[in-house]
């Protein structure tokens, strides 16, 4: 952890727990989990969005009830490792609302990209935007994922 977060005690990390499952969940229910007073828990959550250990609150949306059903990740190795093929490639993935994340990653790939599209004809317009007409691309490589709730605990 970088040296301009402040240290985190045992309960600071089980509200990040908390609230990293459900940041809806009411005050009173977290400071009960974690016993706590709401305000005390109130307070805690404050200091920590303050100090930028909670960067965001976001709602996760379910993708299917979007029509967004299939998740894919591709690896993908640039021409070269130069600035402008990585200022190409970044610009391309910023304007397509398909990418959920990017990865840049060592080994023999450069980046790995989660897509989430409707369907694979999706897809496959969303691969010729980014991957086969881009000129920074030297190869890419799509493995459609099948995702599965995972639990946390």
């Amino acid at each position: 952890m970088s040296s301009t977060f402040p240290p985190l005690d045992r309960t600071d990390h089980r509200l990040l727990d908390l609230v990293r499952v459900d940041a809806a969940k009411p005050l009173h229910e977290i400071g009960d989990l974690v016993g706590l007073s709401p305000s005390a828990v109130q307070r805690r959550l404050a200091r920590l969005r303050a100090a930028g250990v909670i960067k965001a609150q976001v709602a996760v949306l379910d993708s299917r009830a979007l029509g967004l059903a299939m998740t894919t990740l591709v690896l993908v190795e640039l021409e070269s490792d130069t600035a402008p093929n990585y200022a190409t490639f970044r610009e391309s993935l910023r304007s397509e609302p398909a990418v959920q994340h990017c990865y840049h990653v060592a080994g023999q790939w450069d980046f790995v990209v989660v897509l989430l599209t409707a369907d694979f004809d999706a897809y496959g317009q969303v691969a010729e935007r980014l991957f086969l007409t881009n000129p920074a691309v030297r190869r890419y490589e799509t493995m459609p994922a099948y995702g599965v709730e995972a639990g946390n605990g």
